[in-house]
């Protein structure tokens, strides 16, 4: 019974982040061997999303992902600059909960913050954005989608270079 409580759990927690990716078809990706964090922004108001910490996990975790694909950071002239985005704006929504024996159900409202991490990684010799990732994790606290950035990059990265059509 534990087990399959927690095999519930696991999976509504992967299903809690959804990641897009957006890349220009027309570019051949083995050309790219080189890159350059040079901008990452956080845009939450929370303190939980929003600070010096939280910058450089994210770009230490895309520096990370990046060289596993075989791409080198550079400091000069970079195939490709990695700029990134974290907002994380809060929104209301209403849940139906069951309450007493008999099916009465109460209206509740629940809180909960998006965090939305945008990647995208842009030809330097083009000046063109050529790939984009979106990760979206929605959460009630803003400290536990802090703890997903690490998968939020992982799933994004997953995903290059994309593969031919």
């Amino acid at each position: 019974m534990k087990l399959a409580i927690l095999l519930a759990l696991l999976a509504l927690s992967t299903f809690a982040q959804k990641v897009t990716i957006e890349s220009d078809d027309t570019v051949d990706f083995s050309q790219y061997k080189t890159f350059s964090i040079v901008n990452g922004e956080l845009n939450a108001k929370s303190a939980a999303l929003n600070n010096d910490l939280i910058h450089r996990k994210i770009e230490e975790n895309i520096r990370k992902r990046l060289t596993e694909k075989g791409l080198t950071e550079v400091s000069t002239r970079p195939d490709l600059n990695v700029r990134f985005n974290l907002g994380a704006p809060r929104r209301n929504e209403r849940d139906v909960v069951a309450v007493g024996p008999y099916g009465g159900v109460r209206r509740v409202r629940v809180v909960y913050t998006d965090g939305t991490l945008v990647i995208d990684l842009r030809d330097t010799s083009r000046k063109e954005l050529v790939w984009r990732s979106q990760a979206v994790d929605s959460e009630s606290d803003a400290s536990k989608i802090a703890g997903h950035l690490d998968d939020m990059v992982k799933k994004s990265f997953e995903k290059y270079p994309p593969k031919k059509k």
